[in-house]
């Protein structure tokens, strides 16, 4: 076994191995955006893709990406054959090296307790997490004004309230993430923000106040598909805002997995996203 650089032609075995290590169904659209995302970080952050191999077969995949001085965990996994032997221990070092000096790290993680005991001796803070989900009222619905679509001419406010929220933007992504998701923007005297829509429901919103931040969830809601069941992840207790619209607008709370956090508090408010913090 040996941990080495991922290559392009390593990502339909990459994608494979995390849908069968999470214990996911996924679509052949999902396959795609999920490889198409993985080709994407490739470009931007070679130095943060691995993959572990064992007879030329992939059994370990770590993926990691560096936004300015924030580092973040977008995909990490191991074949169930090849856990308890270091594989898990040594991609993660891997990946974690490609954040030397960063100031910040962020991941999203399953309550998968080998991950969880890895993370925190990496120096991580376990935030436990919440997830609402369900079909969305549509009579629950409130007008919403000062939301409206967004475009690449918004950008530059996406990356202003990214860095007065999380520290860092998501520049170098957002042309991937507006092709296969809607970018949502509010910007008012009172303050500014913004809401990616994907299909599965809200996948990611910062806003520099709670009043902001609820108006775009409220139309994020409100763009999901009649009938359809959404969810809105990887929500900490810092989030009451968004618990208090995902219930009022009919949706279930539950416990969801984790967010880990290095050298900073949960960003607030934010929904971070499970592919790029």
């Amino acid at each position: 076994m040996r941990i080495r650089p991922m290559r392009p032609e390593d990502v339909p075995a990459a994608e494979r191995l995390t849908a069968l290590a999470y214990g996911t169904d996924r679509t052949d659209d999902w396959r795609r955006r999920w490889c198409d995302r993985i080709r994407h970080l490739l470009t931007t952050d070679p130095g943060g893709c691995w993959v572990a191999d064992s007879d030329a077969a992939v059994v370990g995949v770590a993926v990691a990406l560096r936004r300015d001085l924030l580092w973040v965990l977008s995909s990490y996994a191991v074949h169930l054959d090849h856990q308890h032997r270091g594989v898990g221990t040594a991609l993660l070092d891997a990946a974690v090296g490609y954040g030397a000096g960063c100031l910040r790290g962020m991941l999203t993680s399953r309550p998968d307790h080998q991950a969880l005991r890895r993370y925190r001796r990496a120096g991580f803070t376990l935030h436990p997490t919440m997830q609402l989900t369900g079909v969305v009222d549509r009579s629950a619905l409130p007008a919403v004004d000062g939301v409206r679509v967004g475009t690449a001419a918004d950008l530059d406010l996406v990356d202003s309230v990214d860095r007065r929220v999380r520290g860092a933007t998501h520049r170098p992504d957002h042309a991937f993430v507006m092709a296969h998701s809607t970018l949502l923007v509010c910007d008012l005297l009172t303050g500014s923000g913004y809401a990616v829509v994907a299909e599965c429901g809200v996948a990611r919103l910062a806003a520099t106040n709670r009043a902001v931040a609820q108006r775009l969830l409220w139309a994020g809601l409100a763009r999901t598909t009649p009938g359809s069941p959404t969810n809105v992840r990887n929500l900490t207790s810092d989030q009451e805002w968004a618990i208090d619209v995902g219930l009022a607008a009919g949706l279930r709370l539950d416990l969801d997995a984790y967010l880990a956090l290095r050298h900073m508090r949960p960003p607030a408010p934010y929904v971070p996203s499970t592919a790029f913090g």
